[in-house]
């Protein structure tokens, strides 16, 4: 199965920005395919930047989620 995941916050809401990369690498480790599209306020987690300064509640920092979802070659739209 494919999932398209949807992210819409960007820095002001850390937690709900990691939302997307969480999800899809969930789905990944569950053996589907996974997409991420960042819309609205989630453009700004495209700069290395700000995804190192995001540190969402209860979820890993979102620079490594960023890596791994890079690594596993997880199509992100902007």
């Amino acid at each position: 199965m494919k999932f398209f995941y949807l992210g819409l916050c960007g820095s002001e809401n850390p937690t709900r920005a990691g939302f997307p990369f969480h999800l899809a690498l969930g789905a990944l480790e569950a053996g589907h395919q996974a997409e991420i599209g960042l819309a609205g306020d989630a453009v700004v987690l495209m700069k290395s930047v700000v995804a190192e300064s995001i540190f969402p509640v209860a979820l890993s920092p979102l620079k490594e989620m960023f890596a791994k979802v890079i690594e596993q070659k997880v199509p992100i739209y902007v």
